[in-house]
């Protein structure tokens, strides 16, 4: 009997994923709202504290102006968010449309489209995102934008992909056949196979989108230097770890990566909800 109430109440792989996947966002959730709900009295000048190492008073910390690091960390982490938020969003709309495009409008399309994919691709994304954010005056525009414009081609090429094998099914050939326009076998029959993929897609970009936002603020191309980003944070305390404050960089490089790592694993178990098929692994 008891081995039967602990299979009733055991979960099997796709229960465990969507759980962890759950807490996952909840943790993501805790972060944006505690940055909210932090005192920002807290990051303000405050000379009395400066330097101080962590302690229960300040968790991680303060800085060279008596700021307290754990507030500044906790804004840093909620601000990328954001960013990688909107960045992320640009860049897989972009995708998906070049990639619906390249697989139902012509061969000229994607031919062109194709061509495009491989000479994003073939430039890294960095260079590629310091060089439009640069040229849009840097900022919250400049890194948004150039964050929308430089992480779609791989996805882009997916979708592409996923939509010439969708178009040569048999119902989309019945379709075509009762005399349905592109536009409707796209809206109806392509798009929402597609979208799944588009999804997982998409988590995994914004591992990416955070960490190339963190940097190239970091080089002083991002984020306004008055903004409590991450990018600035670790910018900063460089001048400073030779002095033995090693608190300034550990702790916000280490959530930053805690952060990244979180949206990394989502992404990759996703395809456990997704995918029928492995619905009653155990």
């Amino acid at each position: 009997m008891n081995y039967r109430l602990v299979q009733r109440f055991s979960l099997n792989k796709r229960q465990r994923t969507f759980l962890s996947i759950l807490f996952s966002f909840i943790f993501l959730f805790v972060v944006i709202l505690g940055s909210y709900l932090l005192d920002e009295g807290r990051i303000a000048t405050n000379l009395q504290n400066r330097n101080s190492p962590p302690s229960l008073a300040h968790l991680f910390g303060t800085d060279w102006l008596g700021r307290d690091m754990f507030t500044r960390t906790i804004m840093g982490l909620s601000l990328s968010i954001w960013v990688g938020l909107i960045g992320a969003i640009g860049s897989a709309s972009i995708a998906l449309l070049l990639g619906m495009a390249a697989a139902t409008m012509g061969k000229a399309a994607d031919v062109i489209i194709s061509w495009l994919i491989d000479l994003f691709l073939s430039v890294p994304h960095l260079v590629t995102l310091i060089l439009i954010a640069f040229t849009l005056g840097g900022g919250f525009k400049g890194i948004v934008i150039g964050l929308a414009l430089t992480h779609w081609p791989s996805l882009a090429r997916v979708i592409r992909a996923e939509v010439l094998q969708v178009r040569s099914a048999e119902f989309v050939q019945v379709s075509r056949n009762m005399g349905r326009s592109q536009l409707w076998i796209a809206m109806h029959h392509i798009l929402p196979h597609i979208l799944p993929q588009a999804l997982i897609g998409f988590m995994l970009m914004f591992p990416h989108v955070i960490l190339h936002e963190a940097a190239v603020t970091f080089l002083g191309l991002g984020m306004s230097p008055h903004e409590p980003a991450i990018g600035i944070i670790l910018s900063e305390s460089m001048k400073y770890l030779s002095s033995g404050m090693w608190w300034l960089a550990f702790f916000p490089g280490l959530c930053l990566l805690l952060i990244v790592r979180t949206f990394d694993f989502i992404g990759e178990n996703l395809t456990m909800l997704i995918d029928p098929v492995r619905a009653h692994d155990s």
